[in-house]
């Protein structure tokens, strides 16, 4: 049987590297591959979710944007 990630390659990898640091060197920082995790993963799901939405309008675009420069206002 044959299973499908919901995420990229990219993720998977990352979080195998995340996983294997903390393993084998658990004092060793790794905030910069925790966050290296959280983008990738958001970068899949926008992906995601942009491949079944309808194209958006200009609008929606910037309103998005904004929300990743946290200048939107809610």
């Amino acid at each position: 049987m044959s299973t499908t990630s919901t995420y990229s390659r990219k993720s998977r990898s990352i979080a195998g590297t995340l996983g294997r640091t903390i393993q084998h060197h658990p004092d060793a920082d790794v905030s910069d591959l925790r966050r290296d995790l959280a983008a990738s993963r958001i970068e899949d799901h926008i992906a995601a979710q942009l491949a079944k939405a309808p194209p958006l309008t200009a609008e929606q675009r910037e309103r998005i944007t904004g929300l990743l420069r946290g200048s939107a206002k809610g």
